[in-house]
């Protein structure tokens, strides 16, 4: 199964429909939004999206309700523990546990955002990601990944 996993898109939705796209060619059947979606519109891309959806909110993710409301209930609070292709994953925003969870050697998978840098590493047999920012504001360059649970391999992609 190949996932898509993206954050910190911060409501530029030129950068998140042509990361919809790169989601499309891969063949993603599950996208994994590590947040700061920062306005409700976004939805208008990202609920086009016709296989799974799984987000956690980010700190600057201001009306929980109604992102709650448009995105169908589909994101939680931080930290948020899924299971995708018999892998355990847990999802969250800021990075500050994300070395004990991986650690734990409890899940397949972490995936983060909030610092805009991507990152792709394995702590013991434990995949972490973070997809970088989908939204270019900070560093200027967009980056999602695509990870694939079959093998537990992933790739950071550029945005152009």
């Amino acid at each position: 199964m190949i996932i898509g996993i993206i954050s910190d898109t911060h409501d530029n939705l030129d950068k998140l429909k042509k990361a919809f796209d790169i989601f499309l060619e891969r063949d993603v059947k599950h996208i994994i939004h590590a947040g700061d979606f920062t306005s409700p519109f976004t939805a208008k891309v990202l609920m086009e999206f016709k296989g799974g959806f799984t987000a956690v909110f980010g700190n600057n993710d201001g009306d929980k309700l109604l992102l709650s409301k448009v995105y169908q209930g589909n994101i939680y609070p931080q930290p948020h523990i899924l299971t995708l292709n018999n892998k355990k994953i847990v999802i969250m925003h800021e990075p500050t546990v994300v070395e004990a969870v991986a650690e734990s050697g409890h899940y397949d998978m972490v995936i983060y955002g909030h610092t805009h840098k991507a990152l792709i590493k394995t702590v013991k047999n434990t995949l972490v990601v973070n997809p970088g920012e989908a939204g270019r504001w900070l560093y200027g360059k967009a980056t999602i990944a695509v990870a694939n649970l079959e093998d537990m391999s992933a790739e950071i992609i550029e945005i152009k």
